[in-house]
C-alpha cells in the first residue's frame, strides 16, 4: 500500500516509495497492442504521429474536469440528479466526453462513504480524473479494498465512524465509477471555480474526501 512509514529504507528523498523495476518481458497483450498498432500504421488506418498524439493527450489529463463536475454538482441541485441518474450524460453537458464506457456517479453521504477498485486490472475514468495512480493498479489495494475496506482507507489516513456504511464499487471494462464527495462544511460563499480547487483525485476514488482549504 502507497503509505508504508516504517521501511524507510525504501522511500525515496521525496517520502514516497521507489517503484519497482519492470524487467520483466511484455505480457501477451503488450505484444498485441504492438502488433496491432504496426499493422494499422502499415495499413494506413492511422500514423504514428496520430497515435502519438492520443498517448500524449491522454498522459496530460489531470483530474480537473472531474472536480468541475463535482464543484457542479455541490452548486446545482439539479445537475447533481441528473449526474446521479446518468453519468456519462450529465458530463457531456459540460462538454466532458468520458469514452464509450458508463459512467456511474455516487454521492457520499453523512451516513454512506463509497470507494471505487478494479479488482481485474485498473479500469478508471481516465478522460476525467487522467492516469490512475500505481497505487490504485496494485494488486494489494485491488484486492484488500473488497475485503477490507475500513482498514484500507485507514492506511489513507480515513477513519469513519462505525455508522457509516462503506460501499466498494467494482470498475469494469464498459463501466466505471466517479465518487461526489460530500461538500466541506463552511463553503456555502464559494464559487464552483474555488469548490472545484478543494476537490482531489483520492476524494473521487473515496481513499479521501475534500477539504476546505
Amino acid at each position: 500500500m502507497p503509505h508504508d512509514h516504517h521501511d524507510h529504507d525504501h522511500l525515496s528523498p521525496s517520502g514516497h516509495p521507489y517503484r519497482a523495476d519492470q524487467d520483466q518481458g511484455l505480457t501477451y497483450w503488450q505484444v498485441m497492442e504492438i502488433a496491432i498498432r504496426e499493422l494499422m500504421i502499415e495499413k494506413g488506418l492511422v500514423t504514428a504521429a496520430e497515435v502519438q498524439a492520443q498517448v500524449d493527450a491522454m498522459d496530460a489529463r489531470t483530474p480537473a474536469q472531474g472536480a468541475a463536475v463535482v464543484a457542479r454538482a455541490w452548486t446545482d441541485p439539479a445537475f447533481r440528479d441528473r449526474l446521479l441518474a446518468d453519468g456519462s450524460a450529465a458530463c457531456a453537458e459540460m462538454g466532458f466526453d468520458v469514452g464509450p464506457m458508463k459512467l456511474i456517479a455516487v454521492e457520499n453521504t453523512a451516513d454512506t462513504h463509497n470507494v471505487v477498485v478494479c479488482t481485474l486490472c485498473s479500469c478508471y475514468p481516465r478522460n476525467l480524473l487522467g492516469l490512475p495512480p500505481d497505487w490504485y493498479k496494485s494488486r494489494a489495494y485491488r484486492s484488500r479494498t473488497v475485503r477490507e475496506p475500513r482498514k484500507v482507507l485507514a492506511e489513507f489516513g480515513l477513519t469513519l465512524p462505525d455508522d457509516v456504511t462503506v460501499r466498494v464499487h467494482d470498475s469494469t471494462a464498459d463501466m466505471r465509477y466517479l465518487v461526489v464527495p460530500a461538500r466541506p462544511a463552511g463553503t456555502n460563499g464559494l464559487d464552483e471555480t474555488a469548490l472545484a480547487a478543494l476537490v482531489t483525485r483520492d476524494s473521487m476514488i473515496g481513499v479521501g474526501v475534500a477539504k476546505a482549504s
